[in-house]
This record gives C-alpha cells, sequence and structure tokens, in this order.
C-alpha cells in the first residue's frame, strides 16, 4: 500500500475501471453516520464533486471515527466501487484510515452550512475548500491558460513589463509609490521637497499601473506582444468593482487600426468564453445554480433576466454591435430612464464620461448584444491614443458587457510625434519621463494599436460573482492587505 500511487479525486470519479484498490487523500467535507456504517464526503480541490467514503465501523476504532471531523485530511485506502446511491457514479469502500490532520469542530470555522461571502473573505486562508471559491479558482486557472494559448496559437510573444516604474501610463496619478527613504526624516533637497535622488533608483518611482508603454516599446520590434501581470492603482474605492492590486492583459501589434484592434478583442473574449463552457462546465453549472440562488433574493425588476450560462452563451451567439461615442451619447440622451430621471448620472451634455449604467443600458437594454463603442472624447482618455481628423475625438474603444460595462480599454496608438508630444504638454505630463517612449516615434514608427482586459472583470463575468473581491484569492483594497 505504501507504494500504492495517490489517486485525484476528478479521476475517479470519471473512471470506469472499478473494483480495484486505490489510495486517495483530501479533506472532510462531511460525515454522517448510522449504527454499522459511516459515510464521508471528501474533496481533494480537483473538482467540484465529492468523492464518498464508505466506512465500515467495525474495521475502525470509535476514537478514530470521532476525530474524522469537517476539515480534516484523510488519507484513504480502499476498494473503488460502483456507488450503491445515487449523486455520484463510484465510490470507496475503506479498508484503511488514517488522519493525517486533525480539525477541531469547535474551532474549524467552515462547518458545513451556508456561510456568507462577506464572513469567508474575512477566511481568506481558507475559503479555497468552500465548493464556491474551488470553483472560482479552478475557472481562474483555466482562463490565465486560455489567455496564453490564445497568444500563442496567434503568434503572439509575451513580454515582462516591469512592475516597478518611473512613469504613470494613464497620466491619472494614484500610484503606490516604491521608496527605500527614512519615511520619518527622508532626504531634502535645496526648496525643501523630498530628494528622490537619494533613493535606491534615483528618482521617483511607483507601482505600475499598466504595462502598456513597455509593451508597446516591444510591439514595435516584434509586431505582435503581450504582458499578462499585476497592475496596481491607489484609488480609495471601497466598492464591489475596485481593487488596489489587479492583473492586466495587455497585447500591442504593430501595424493594427482600431478596427484590426476591436476585430482581436471580440475574437478573443469569445475564445475565452467558450473554453470556460467546454473545460469548467461543472464548475460553472455550480456556480450557475448559486447565481439563481442570489437572484431569487432580489426584487422581480432588479432580476437579471439570463442566468450566468444563458449570459455566457449570449455573447458566442451575437457579433458585437460597433457605434461610435457619438451614437451612444444620443441614443442614452434620448432614453427613457434618461428622459425619467432614473439614470444617477444624467447624460445631457457631449463629452460626458459614460458610467456603468450607461453601458449596461446600451448592451442589456438598446442593443440587446455586446457593444464596442469608439472615437471617444479626446479629452475623457489618455494621452496616447490616436487622435482624429476632428480633432476633438481620438481612436479608442471600449467594449461592454451585459451586467459588467467595460471589459476592455483600448485604442490605436499615437504614432506621429508631434501631436504626441503636444498632447503630452496638453496633459501636464513631464516629458522627460518619457523620453524613451517618444523616441520611438522618432525612429521607424508605424500605426499599432493594443487594449486592456481587467482580469479580475473577465472573471466578474464568467462566474457571476458579484464582487472584485471574490474573484482573486487574496483581494487588496483600501484598509485591507490582510494574508
Amino acid at each position: 500500500m505504501d507504494k500504492l500511487k495517490r489517486f485525484d479525486i476528478k479521476a475517479l470519479l470519471a473512471s470506469k475501471d472499478i473494483n480495484r484498490p486505490v489510495l486517495v487523500k483530501g479533506w472532510v467535507r462531511t460525515k454522517r453516520s448510522s449504527k454499522n456504517v459511516a459515510f464521508i464526503a471528501m474533496n481533494d480541490g480537483t473538482t467540484i464533486h465529492n468523492l464518498q467514503i464508505v466506512v465500515d465501523l467495525e474495521k475502525i476504532p470509535e476514537s478514530l471515527l470521532s476525530d474524522i471531523q469537517t476539515g480534516a485530511a484523510l488519507s484513504v485506502y480502499g476498494q473503488l466501487v460502483q456507488s450503491a446511491g445515487s449523486g455520484q457514479p463510484v465510490e470507496v469502500n475503506a479498508e484503511e484510515v488514517t488522519i493525517l490532520g486533525k480539525a477541531d469542530p469547535d474551532e474549524y470555522p467552515l462547518q458545513p452550512k451556508k456561510h456568507s461571502l462577506e464572513f469567508l473573505r474575512e477566511k481568506a486562508h481558507l475559503r479555497f475548500r468552500t465548493s464556491t471559491f474551488g470553483a472560482i479558482t479552478r475557472i481562474r486557472h483555466a482562463m490565465i491558460f486560455a489567455i496564453h494559448k490564445f497568444f500563442n496559437d496567434k503568434g503572439f510573444y509575451n513580454i515582462h513589463t516591469p512592475i516597478i516604474t518611473g512613469s504613470d501610463a494613464e497620466g491619472a496619478g494614484e500610484m503606490f509609490r516604491v521608496t527605500v527613504l527614512d519615511a520619518k526624516n527622508p532626504p531634502l533637497d535645496e526648496s525643501g521637497k523630498v530628494d528622490f535622488n537619494e533613493d535606491f533608483f534615483g528618482k521617483e518611482t511607483n507601482l505600475t499601473v499598466s504595462g502598456q508603454l513597455e509593451a508597446e516599446l516591444a510591439a514595435l520590434a516584434m509586431s505582435n506582444v503581450y504582458t499578462f501581470g499585476p497592475t496596481f492603482r491607489a484609488e480609495n474605492s471601497n466598492t464591489s468593482r475596485h481593487l488596489a492590486e489587479f492583473w492586466m492583459i495587455e497585447p500591442e501589434m504593430a501595424f493594427y487600426d482600431i478596427h484590426d484592434d476591436m476585430d482581436l478583442a471580440e475574437e478573443m473574449l469569445k475564445y475565452l468564453i467558450q473554453y470556460a463552457l467546454d473545460h469548467c462546465r461543472d464548475d460553472l453549472d455550480f456556480l450557475n445554480k448559486r447565481f439563481l440562488e442570489e437572484e431569487s433574493k432580489k426584487k422581480q425588476e432588479e432580476r437579471s433576466e439570463m442566468d450566468l450560462i444563458q449570459r455566457l452563451e449570449f455573447v458566442m451567439k451575437n457579433p458585437f454591435e460597433r457605434i461610435t461615442y457619438t451614437q451612444a451619447f444620443e441614443i442614452l440622451r434620448d432614453s427613457k430612464p434618461n428622459k425619467k430621471g432614473k439614470f444617477q448620472y444624467p447624460v445631457e451634455k457631449w463629452g460626458v464620461d459614460m458610467q456603468s449604467e450607461h453601458e449596461r443600458y446600451l448592451v442589456e437594454k438598446h442593443f440587446g448584444r455586446p457593444v464596442i463603442v469608439t472615437d471617444y472624447p479626446m479629452e475623457i482618455k489618455a494621452f496616447y491614443m490616436k487622435q482624429n481628423d476632428d480633432g476633438k475625438t481620438v481612436r479608442a474603444m471600449d467594449v461592454l458587457f451585459p451586467q459588467i460595462g467595460e471589459i476592455i480599454g483600448g485604442s490605436q496608438r499615437e504614432e506621429v510625434y508631434d501631436k504626441l508630444l503636444k498632447r503630452i504638454h496638453e496633459m501636464s505630463i513631464d516629458e522627460k519621463t518619457l523620453w524613451w517612449y517618444l523616441e520611438t516615434r522618432k525612429f521607424g514608427t508605424v500605426p499599432h494599436s493594443g487594449f486592456g482586459l481587467g482580469f479580475e472583470r473577465l472573471m466578474l463575468f464568467v462566474t457571476g460573482m458579484g464582487n472584485i473581491r471574490d474573484v482573486i484569492p487574496f483581494p487588496r483594497t483600501p484598509k485591507n492587505a490582510e494574508f
């Protein structure tokens, strides 16, 4: 038995080779006993489904059975047999049971009952053991793999862009400072300001908000590249849609215009959602049941018209609608919710920055399909976006999804040196921090485009969860850096 290979529960549940000895290890979800037999539901994280262990109480001491509690880790040797009951195809008739780690029921917080998501966030070191977070973790892995596979199969090169940076890619501030200077007594320059020349890097540095600018440098030699890394924003927003640390997928493509950019974004999103439907169906079915339970608690008018699976299939079936910002503005301005004052943010003047409620209206109510909005007002977009000939809009594009709103933001990048420099000055950005970025527009510049997909936004959509803190293992939010 010592040399017997341990089998994953996922593999055993799918096995057709029964009536054979197996070794399985995992954690107890539940235990129930009758006079002569005990039934233990065990899970090892490889699947949403538990494996039933059948224990003849005459074969194990009573003291051992009393220590087999929810949360305990077991090693079980026994015969894999066809299940006598419903609910699982096979089960294990235990011959030897060893407790690898006990879990005192008076202390173990994840007893077999429904726990709130707020409670589980406080137990993030244990919440992987729940069915919900096991499913989310497996889907998150599948989406990470699918992203790399998608770009690899299309001939893209993965680029590791810096986490520590001296520039603000968005020009919006709200960055986390990286320093080794004494917080209580930093060196000061002649004007009395902190002298970052004395800091580790000899300049002021921060955690990055985007790998885009560096990825552009690579694209202007390698043609098609992408980054997939952590990004950080010191925005003091304690909402269900904001994280201080999150992951971004950012492809950059030389010789792509805005239309090529939109085509790639649509193709990628459909590929990822289809991958989830094809490879994560058990977990999605579980999360769909959870989604429907949560929806049933809402008022009728607040309930989603589609369940989770229908929403994923909805994206797959429908070509994305493509409209300009001006068209979107006119639709929203003339809409019933806007005229009746139902929008929290009224749409009155051209140039308003669309909010999530506006984006969802376009997708869910007006068009009934995902929407890509292009040609945004220059004043509400970043400095690097390609300027249109009208002098007031840029070749930006945002992909809008049901429930989520914006899931992708991108643009054709401004490749003309003079226009880019002028925009940098208009936005009061120090051009000295971007000298390298500007130089690429002087040496063999070409039209190029890219976009950013917030990975946790994608995870919200695919899993049906309502709070972004529940789709990343250890959320970083204002006043919260536990675990």
